[in-house]
């Protein structure tokens, strides 16, 4: 990954660097004003921050990008697979339409420039994709439910019927989250996985030490990328554990439910 900012408040990836008309980030727990467990940089409305602090971190978010967004969009995520392109209808409804439109949503996807479509996490695994082709571009919430249930394999094929995407045609960042050796499960948490039809000697270790099983989330959305046909090469994995990293990351593991969130951004700009 590459900062964006001197301060390190903010990342961006390499992959994505040489496409000027993209504009994208990931934050860290650094430079930002809320206290407490939400220290300092929590740019996420729902767990319970002050909605001023919110506001101004995401003041100071949005006068760090080369371009301001025309808007910050940031679901309501529940840790299901539900996607929601933002399109016309989305940008000619009410706020209380869009914040309707928002709730129980786990990824999103656009070819509208200067929306920033955004995902919240905290261990989970953030990506973001961009089609070259088409232009368009999607951000998805990842945590072991929705990779489970395949939310990245669904949303490439939610791209695919609405802006014709290709494997071949997309980058793609898996962001900053847990790692197999901070993240150990129960045995119903493998078994779902095992169920799913995930190749289990691959994205599994079975820890003597722990006496569980921990799951690689990372490689778990890599194979859903590769199954779309996404070449290796065009796949960044920013390989940042945030229950290790939990002093520049924000960690629901280490932190719990109402603490800050990492905020990954993707956004068409207007080149």
């Amino acid at each position: 990954m590459i900062s964006l900012t001197e301060d390190k408040r903010m990342l961006g990836y390499e992959a994505l660097a040489p496409y000027s008309n993209i504009s994208c980030f990931v934050t860290t727990r650094h430079g930002g004003c809320s206290r407490g467990d939400y220290a300092s940089f929590n740019c996420t409305p729902y767990t319970g921050d002050d909605a001023e602090c919110v506001r101004r971190n995401q003041e100071l978010l949005c006068a760090s990008l080369l371009q301001r967004p025309k808007e910050l969009i940031i679901p309501f995520q529940t840790h299901g697979t539900e996607a929601l392109a933002i399109d016309d209808t989305y940008l000619q409804a009410t706020d209380a339409e869009r914040h309707a439109l928002l709730q129980g949503i786990d990824a999103l996807m656009t070819r509208e420039p200067g929306c920033c479509i955004c995902i919240s996490t905290a261990d989970c695994i953030p990506i973001l994709l961009y089609d070259k082709e088409h232009q368009a571009i999607a951000a998805v919430h990842a945590g072991w439910r929705g990779t489970v249930n395949y939310i990245l394999g669904h949303t490439l094929e939610r791209m695919r019927t609405l802006y014709a995407t290709e494997g071949k045609d997309i980058i793609a960042c898996i962001g900053p989250g847990i790692s197999l050796p901070s993240f150990e499960v129960g045995d119903e948490v493998y078994d779902t996985f095992r169920e799913q039809g995930f190749p289990m000697e691959y994205i599994s270790e079975w820890k003597p030490q722990t006496h569980k099983h921990h799951i690689d989330l990372w490689a778990a959305n890599r194979l859903q990328l590769l199954d779309f046909g996404v070449p290796g090469k065009q796949i960044e994995s920013a390989g940042i554990c945030t229950y290790r990293q939990h002093e520049d990351f924000f960690s629901a593991r280490r932190l719990g439910i109402k603490s800050g969130r990492i905020l990954s951004g993707i956004m068409i700009t207007h080149n």
